[in-house]
């Protein structure tokens, strides 16, 4: 009996320690799902992770669907959104209709939840969210932030400057949405005789004011096609190697795979959720389309065009150890020849319309409200 009551007590005791850790690793899991989980992305099979929660969103393909005519639409007033630049305001500036405003995208087998601003700002609470890029990343950023402004009082809201980056803070929500310059992600310097350098190598200058973000929108594509009279940079420079000419798909790999490298040994997945949004299609001479006077989707392609940017960047996230989602919006917004300023980039005057096909027409920019407010309802969803 006192030989079998020596082994009891232990069991006993490892019983209770297993029982004790087994509850503790239990409670720990529980906290780690809530607070954690929802900015971890899983590389293999993204949207069905981060689209978890919405039943009628699973196993939904966001990018294949078509426009519809929608009477609720836009989502906002451009007449009390204060952030809009002159180039977007296509209304104002005097384009004579206004259905590109009006239509809704619609994937195959599901609805995106229309975009809800006070139960966006409730998510994103405490928390810094930050568009990269280009003037059209700039485009995206005015449509979200005037998705969310008209709910938070004038004395509660502000923008801010800091360098290339600008912020608007929606100041009870200790919430910041934030737009920072950076066409080519990697940096492009003035030089030697103002000649204007791109280090295909170096990205530090831009990628300080990335840090400490919670929610990253990159994306990088037209400036790297410019050529001739029109590019951007005199050289490339990759290490000690400069270079006056370069196919320009091989230095946005280049450049991406800097880019990639810094996300990877930078930023942690449980803390900061990372979105690169593929190429915004223009409908100019590049594909053989005007958009001027345009006043509806198209309804199909015969044959889809698929940017070279494309692979060349689909193959680099797929290189990366950080889990980045493909947010992919070109084939949708290809659709939408008619949301661009067209000549209603600047205000045009009675006069002046008897002569617009003679203006400059932008094809590229998108007016607002309008195609970047959709591309703003599915970045909600994902996040």
């Amino acid at each position: 009996m006192g030989a079998k009551a020596k082994i009891s007590w232990p069991l006993m005791w490892l019983l209770f320690l297993c029982f004790f850790l087994l509850n503790l690793s239990d409670g720990e899991s529980s906290r780690y799902e809530q607070e954690e989980l929802s900015w971890l992305a899983d590389n293999d099979d993204e949207i069905n992770m981060i689209q978890g929660r919405h039943a009628s969103l699973r196993r939904c393909d966001l990018t294949s669907g078509k426009w519809v005519y929608d009477q609720t639409y836009p989502l906002y007033d451009p007449s009390t959104c204060p952030y809009l630049s002159t180039a977007v305001k296509c209304q104002k500036n005097g384009r004579p209709d206004s259905d590109y405003e009006k239509w809704r995208w619609k994937p195959d087998g599901c609805t995106i939840p229309r975009f809800d601003a006070l139960e966006f700002l409730g998510r994103m609470r405490r928390k810094r969210i930050m568009l990269v890029g280009d003037s059209i990343m700039r485009n995206q950023w005015e449509s979200l932030v005037c998705l969310v402004q008209s709910v938070i009082p004038t004395a509660r809201k502000m923008v801010t400057y800091h360098g290339p980056a600008m912020a608007f803070q929606a100041l009870d929500y200790e919430t910041s949405i934030e737009f920072c310059w950076a066409p080519f992600l990697v940096e492009l310097k003035k030089e030697t005789a103002g000649k204007r350098i791109l280090h295909l190598d170096l990205i530090e200058e831009n990628a300080k004011y990335w840090r400490g973000v919670d929610v990253l929108v990159f994306d990088s594509a037209h400036w790297w096609t410019h050529s001739d009279q029109y590019s951007s940079w005199d050289f490339l420079a990759d290490g000690n190697n400069a270079y006056t000419n370069m196919n320009p798909m091989v230095a946005y790999e280049k450049g991406l795979t800097t880019w990639a490298k810094w996300i990877d040994l930078n930023l942690d997945p449980r803390r900061s959720r990372v979105f690169f949004r593929s190429m915004s299609p223009r409908h100019n001479r590049d594909n053989g389309w005007k958009c001027y006077n345009q006043k509806e989707p198209l309804q199909y392609f015969s044959h889809p065009h698929v940017p070279p940017q494309l692979p060349v960047l689909r193959g680099v996230l797929r290189r990366m150890r950080f889990p980045v989602y493909l947010q992919d919006i070109t084939t949708l917004s290809a659709l939408r020849r008619d949301g661009h300023p067209s000549v209603y980039g600047r205000s045009i005057g009675q006069e002046e319309k008897q002569h617009v096909k003679g203006y400059t027409s932008d094809c590229s920019h998108w007016c607002l409200p309008g195609v970047p407010d959709t591309w703003n309802e599915m970045l909600n969803v994902l996040l």
